[in-house]
């Protein structure tokens, strides 16, 4: 199976002229909507800056903070399938952080927070504080790779 080698140039974002930033409002999109995307991302980051806090460093760290550094993947040996716990590679770990802090602020409760923007400035927030579904997320991942340490004399 060849993998598809050619990557796509992303524009920075309009506003802030980050890249990293135009990736994620990319992630958040539903249906090719780019601009209520951008929106959402956007009133995120002002009601970040409304708490004192640079957004961009927020949402830097926040990334960081997410991005899990192991994984396990299913490896078949023998008829089996072994969990083999596997080092997370650059693009997927940037693609993993942002699919969970998505994912969990999506799943807010729409009574504490009215719009998502609210929900994501939240989840971006606690992510960058280490707290929050996200970060239980990424722990759970590190957890698993750790029990299966005994499996790791599969990988590939």
């Amino acid at each position: 199976m060849k993998k598809n080698t050619h990557l796509y140039l992303i524009k920075s974002d309009p506003l802030y002229q980050n890249q990293l930033l135009a990736k994620f409002i990319n992630s958040v999109m539903k249906e090719g909507k780019k601009s209520v995307a951008q929106t959402q991302v956007y009133n995120a980051l002002k009601d970040i800056e409304k708490k004192g806090q640079k957004a961009l460093d927020v949402f830097t760290k926040a990334i960081d903070n997410v991005s899990p550094r192991m994984e396990v993947r299913a490896k078949r040996v023998g008829g089996a399938a072994y969990q083999v716990p596997s080092e997370v590679r650059g693009n997927r770990k940037t693609s993993l952080a942002f699919r969970w802090i998505i994912e969990s602020a999506r799943r807010k409760s729409n009574k504490d927070f009215p719009t998502f923007a609210l929900k994501l400035a939240s989840e971006l927030l606690d992510a960058s504080r280490g707290e929050g579904e996200a970060i239980k997320k990424r722990s759970t991942t590190h957890k698993m790779a750790e029990a299966n340490k005994v499996f790791s004399h599969f990988r590939w």
